[in-house]
């Protein structure tokens, strides 16, 4: 790219070549898109014989993408859309079944390191959080109007967050004196409700790292999305077609190892044999039996890394 927009490191790129395998000829599916950067290098061997199809939320990054891939050669469909919505849009564009789909549920450096996107408490700007920003709801209409118990359960449920119901209290009471609408507004807010509960000797993280995660959840429906997908890709795939994703919290991967297991055939109710009522159908092989994590070379070069877990499975012929 250019100095102007900072270059986003794939996560586990030499990984996701490697076991997925993008071929000559191939229809490649990246359902999260960002600046092309994974894309880039899976199109590389695709060939004019190929075909990339990206889907992205952002629209921003989604023309930045183009910039960069165009002139590899390889036809692109490059569309606007949320991955939850990809088996209609293959179907619109005329591909119900494709060779390979690429997920990487992270937050691209793009949107991480631009102050007004108000993603990371680490830079001061509006409140947003919205990874699409043609959407309604954001982190500060979260934050600002809904119910104190309501917003504890998202911070206690989507961040993990122990102290949930202290730093939901803390906001309420600030809230009725005066708007929360900056990013560090808010993270001064949470350290502000765990002082003195020795949040910073027990926990390596900052103290709104937990509270950020769990708005930002909320506001772009990242779970009910992954869900959705989940319940589509093996219509979106052709047999043999191979599907990867790459998730950065335990959330995140909890779903997509349950699914991977349950369209596997295996037992996901964990019951004990004579009780188990998992219908058993084995439609794809699990390629990763443990998740593929990055290197400890990566995790040096790319410190946002260090959470990422991928896991491929392949669509039985």
């Amino acid at each position: 790219m250019n100095g102007e927009h900072p270059i986003h490191q794939p996560v586990l790129l030499r990984e996701m070549l490697q076991w997925l395998v993008p071929d000559r000829g191939e229809v490649f599916v990246d359902g999260t898109l960002g600046m092309g950067g994974a894309a880039s290098q899976a199109v590389l061997r695709l060939g004019p014989e190929g075909r990339l199809i990206g889907f992205d939320r952002d629209q921003e990054s989604l023309e930045l993408a183009r910039k960069r891939l165009e002139p590899l050669g390889t036809p692109l469909n490059l569309v606007h859309s949320n991955f939850r919505d990809m088996k209609n849009q293959l179907n619109g564009l005329g591909f119900p079944q494709v060779d390979k789909i690429f997920l990487d549920l992270g937050i691209s450096s793009y949107q991480l390191d631009r102050d007004e996107r108000g993603f990371s408490f680490d830079r001061d700007g509006p409140l947003d959080m919205r990874m699409d920003r043609s959407q309604g709801v954001t982190a500060a209409d979260v934050v600002n109007t809904w119910p104190e118990d309501q917003l504890a359960d998202v911070i206690y449920q989507y961040g993990g967050e122990r102290l949930s119901r202290r730093i939901a209290r803390t906001i309420a009471q600030y809230r009725d004196e005066k708007s929360i609408t900056t990013t560090h507004e808010l993270a001064e807010l949470v350290e502000h409700a765990v002082r003195g509960t020795g949040y910073r000797v027990h926990n390596r993280i900052h103290p709104a790292t937990r509270t950020f995660q769990a708005l930002r959840i909320e506001v772009n429906g990242e779970l009910e999305s992954l869900k959705q997908f989940l319940a589509d890709f093996l219509d979106c795939l052709k047999p043999g077609g191979r599907v990867g994703i790459i998730s950065f919290h335990s959330l995140e991967d909890r779903l997509v190892k349950l699914a991977f297991k349950k369209a596997a055939g295996l037992c996901i109710c964990e019951q004990p044999p004579d009780l188990c009522s998992c219908p058993r159908i084995k439609q794809l092989e699990i390629l990763t039996r443990k998740p593929v994590v990055p290197a400890e070379d990566e995790m040096g070069r790319n410190p946002r890394a260090r959470s990422a877990k991928f896991r491929v499975i392949e669509k039985i012929k």
